[in-house]
């Protein structure tokens, strides 16, 4: 095998180790991502809805839910921010190490 072979066949093999560890620090970081799972549950005007939200913390992932069930129960911005003012009625943890508030 002369020189310029091997030089080429170093250099896919350190481009294929480079993809595959960028691959992999890719795959982790989104696995990791997101670590708490809540259930959410409010009563507003009437109604009433259940969300499901992850988050990088407790407090994102909560607020997310709570978001995504004021937007299914108010009908317009105005009662929507009202909505966000009132707390939930009910806060789950699911998944390990599940816990409830």
């Amino acid at each position: 095998m002369d020189q310029h072979k091997r030089t080429k066949l170093v250099i896919r093999l350190l481009a294929g180790c480079g993809a595959a560890l960028l691959l992999w620090i890719l795959v982790r970081g989104t696995l990791r991502q997101k670590q708490f799972e809540y259930v959410v549950c409010m009563d507003f005007q009437g109604g009433s809805h259940c969300a499901r939200a992850r988050g990088l913390t407790e407090e994102e992932a909560v607020h997310s839910a709570h978001e995504i069930d004021c937007s299914q129960l108010a009908s317009n911005r105005d009662t929507n921010m009202v909505c966000l003012d009132k707390e939930p009625s009910s806060v789950e943890r699911v998944g390990a190490g599940k816990a409830s508030q």
